[in-house]
């Protein structure tokens, strides 16, 4: 099985160039089956992997395909990596990814672009496979760019909307800022290393010594890569407003997939990072703040996906907070719940849209829960899972993050657990707003509010089952278990990184955690519910505070003001002296010279066969003479 690797990224492929080609001929249900069909494929192979794997005392495969680039000593073969980490990895990508491909086809049904739309979708899951298999640094950087251009293909899928394309161009621009760290951390590892196969530079790596400047130097390119994809600050402004695209993508790439690449980077260069302390400090300051801001932003949010963008952004933060700290294990599993739980949200906010007819203003929502019960039972579970309430899921993968977190650096825990509690309180902000009280929108709205069909109502209930118990492959042995993830991970990541805490400890830091979101529930309840409270659209009803967060503390407007329009400015001036003066003055200068010596030679063509004679013995007479001279 494990020798039909290939075959995982080619289905997708296949559906891609097949649904691409046929998308004016193809009926909307061959459409859905085929791009659909190829990656239920791809996840059924992928389990089969999985379970070899797990049943093999080699938990390692590189699986040669042929030589893609030779030159002098850079060799690079198409090759893949087959292990724990990776097989993993296949099973999110594939399993949820299948869910949304179904979801979709009854989101997009009444689209135009819908075989578009499924070639695009098609050709992501396959980018996703080769940044996730490949077995060195530039198989990855192929998947890594090809999803950037998926992600600027799907988040620009409306492009007749001026702002939507907008959001396209700002999402693939702030990409290639990260980007171009991964080519400059990938240059100078060839450069150390003289390879960039994994299998060659990690055992070379073991040699150095922890605080190596060079090392360093590749940590620090290769983390500014890992800031842009996964919207870490100062690289995190192109997310929500990538929630520009159709909701089933802000699932797909910007909730379980995409976005977690970076994690996946780092994790994958574990060997690396663990030689780079001052780096792995920095990242785990970075991810803590990327947290706590984005929490703040979206406890003011309106619009429902711009609440899960920044939730979506927290999460993130947690993650890299949690590879900050060396919890690599800890930060994957939050990896693989938040790709239940994010994606449940995610649709299911695409449900509530679909249902209030494209109106995404919570202020306009309410007392849905009766009209579309599948979609709030649903929606509920995703939202306890989130807020890191026990046994569900997220309580688990937070759990670990912060248990380590906690040993690491007690005030970064204490600002982790505050953040905890932002989370779980616009997490229910947002549930209570939208499903409880008095439906706030206008009558017709409220008669036509129905509940999504089948196909969208499928992958919400296993999603929500998902985000329910997803949690037993990562119990603490606090709580009785063995901790199967890390167990799993551990040829990766050099072993079991344990928690050197007591039992009584871990006990009172999950309390303050789980006591944290709460409470916050709690306020969350008292606020929306009993207090019937309603977001105000006037910025003048709104406190200092709230207004700063509502604005999303400006930053992007201090980013048009520090660098888009002094570039625009620049380019102005680069545009009016040297592209129209100087450089078409040269292009210009030079056919004014070639015209108008061509007048000047022109004259000589007068048609005297006479004239043609004596110039030619002139020139003959003058051979002679330069011979003559010359010799």
């Amino acid at each position: 099985m494990i020798n039909l690797i290939w075959l995982v990224p080619l289905l997708p492929l296949i559906g891609f160039i097949i649904n691409g080609l046929g998308r004016n001929s193809f009926s909307k249900s061959a459409i859905g089956i085929i791009g659909s069909g190829v990656v239920l494929a791809a996840f059924a192979l992928s389990v089969g992997i999985f379970f070899e794997i797990e049943g093999s005392e080699v938990k390692s495969h590189t699986i040669y395909l042929f030589d893609w680039i030779s030159t002098g000593s850079l060799k690079i073969p198409l090759s893949f990596l087959i292990d724990p980490l990776s097989s993993v990895m296949l099973l999110i990508i594939t399993g949820v990814g299948f869910l949304i491909h179904i979801y979709s086809i009854g989101y997009m049904h009444n689209d135009e672009g819908f075989g578009k739309f499924f070639s695009y979708l098609n050709l992501f899951i396959f980018f996703m496979m080769l940044l996730v298999l490949g077995s060195n640094y530039i198989v990855m950087f192929i998947g890594w760019e090809g999803v950037g251009l998926c992600s600027y293909l799907l988040i620009g899928f409306w492009y007749t909307n001026k702002s939507y394309a907008s959001a396209a161009k700002k999402a693939f621009v702030m990409n290639r800022i990260g980007d171009l760290g991964f080519l400059l951390g990938v240059f100078l590892i060839f450069v150390t290393f003289g390879s960039v196969e994994f299998a060659t530079i990690f055992p070379m790596a073991a040699a150095y010594m922890p605080g190596d400047t060079t090392i360093a130097l590749i940590c620090l390119f290769l983390f500014i890569a890992a800031c842009g994809k996964s919207a870490q600050l100062p690289l995190f402004t192109w997310l929500p407003d990538a929630m520009a695209g159709p909701t089933p993508v802000s699932a797909l790439i910007h909730a379980a997939t995409m976005v977690t690449a970076g994690i996946y980077m780092i994790t994958r260069s574990n060997v690396l990072f663990d030689l780079a302390p001052v780096i792995q400090h920095l990242i785990a300051i970075i991810g803590l703040a990327t947290a706590v801001l984005a929490a703040l932003i979206a406890i003011t949010q309106t619009d429902i996906k711009k609440v899960l963008a920044y939730s979506t952004v927290s999460q993130l933060g947690y993650m890299f907070l949690g590879l900050g700290v060396g919890a690599y294990s800890g930060s994957f599993f939050h990896v693989l719940t938040h790709a239940f739980f994010k994606a449940l949200l995610f649709l299911a906010a695409g449900s509530v849209i679909h249902g209030m007819h494209h109106d995404q203003d919570m202020r306009n929502m309410g007392g849905l829960k009766k009209k579309m019960p599948i979609t709030f039972v649903t929606m509920l579970i995703g939202t306890i899972a989130i807020s890191g309430i026990p046994p569900f899921s997220g309580f688990f993968s937070k759990d670990e993050i912060l248990a380590h977190v906690f040993e690491y650096n007690q005030l970064m825990w204490g600002i982790g657990v505050f953040c905890a509690a932002l989370t779980a309180f616009y997490m229910f902000r947002m549930l209570f707003l939208t499903f409880y009280g008095q439906f706030r929108g206008t009558h017709h709205a409220e008669e036509s509010v129905h509940e999504s069909p089948s196909t969208m109502t499928f992958p919400l209930i296993v999603l929500a089952i998902l985000s329910a118990i997803g949690g037993i492959i990562g119990i603490p042995e606090v709580f009785g278990g063995n901790n199967w993830l890390a167990q799993w991970l551990s040829p990766v990541l050099n072993g079991v990184r344990p928690i050197h805490l007591d039992h009584a400890t871990e006990y009172i830091i999950m309390s303050v955690s789980v006591g944290g979101a709460v409470v916050a529930i709690a306020i969350a309840y008292f606020k929306y519910i009993k207090g019937n409270h309603v977001p105000v659209a006037d910025a003048g009803e709104r406190s200092f505070l709230a207004n700063l967060s509502y604005h999303k503390f400006y930053v992007d407007e201090l980013y048009n003001a520090i660098i888009v329009k002094p570039l625009e400015k620049i380019s102005v001036i680069f545009y009016r002296i040297f592209d129209k003066k100087i450089i078409d003055g040269i292009v210009n200068g030079l056919g004014l010279t070639a015209n108008e010596s061509s007048k000047g030679l022109r004259l000589l063509q007068s048609g005297n066969v006479g004239f043609y004679l004596f110039m030619m013995v002139v020139g003959i007479i003058a051979l002679f003479i330069y011979t003559f001279l010359a010799l």
